[in-house]
């Protein structure tokens, strides 16, 4: 399958996002069960990410009050203490390698140094960590659709499997998040 034939079996039309991001995928036995359990866990995950990062910021400076403030300044602080965690964590449990990764809420390409194991057909989890503030990972039921190679390394098509409308909701949630703070970030003057 080559890059192009990839693109389209997963992405399709969706909002698709490339980023860095600690990913591996691990090839398993298909057992629905286990993956009805990951979605609901991801799912989860998720929600509590978007109810975090949704009330950051939602109010401009001028509207706020003092009491708002010190709310603020409390949030900032639980920031840096989840990032300590986070860093604490990841020293003491080894966690996934940093890769790029493009992903939507069907599917994700995962650009890999070595040639995967895996062939198409084979079900297994993409195991993400969905933000850099937190120690978590989100574990994505999938089958590999394809591998190619290119320049780059060696790309792993994935499409996702067993989720539900909910699990789907909340990811095409999350990558928006991440394609507005992309666009954001790209407005900034440098």
């Amino acid at each position: 399958m080559n890059g192009h034939a990839g693109r389209e079996s997963v992405f399709g039309d969706a909002l698709a996002c490339g980023e860095l991001r600690p990913a591996a995928f691990v090839a398993g036995t298909g057992d629905a069960e286990a993956d009805r359990l990951a979605c609901l866990r991801s799912e989860a995950l998720l929600r509590a990410i978007a109810v975090v990062e949704d009330s950051h910021g939602r109010e401009e400076p001028e509207e706020r009050g003092l009491h708002d403030l010190a709310v603020q300044r409390i949030e900032a602080k639980l920031d840096l203490l989840s990032a300590l965690v986070a860093s604490l964590v990841n020293r003491q449990v080894g966690s996934d390698p940093v890769r790029p990764l493009e992903w939507s809420a069907h599917g994700a390409c995962l650009v890999l140094p070595e040639a995967p194991t895996a062939a198409p057909g084979q079900p297994g989890m993409l195991r993400v960590r969905p933000c850099d503030w937190l120690p978590e990972t989100l574990e994505l039921p999938a089958t590999v659709v394809g591998v190619d190679h290119d320049g780059d390394g060696h790309q792993l098509w994935l499409r996702f499997i067993h989720h539900s409308p909910a699990l789907t909701a909340a990811l095409e949630r999350h990558l928006f998040r991440i394609h507005r703070r992309a666009v954001a970030e790209s407005r900034r003057p440098r």
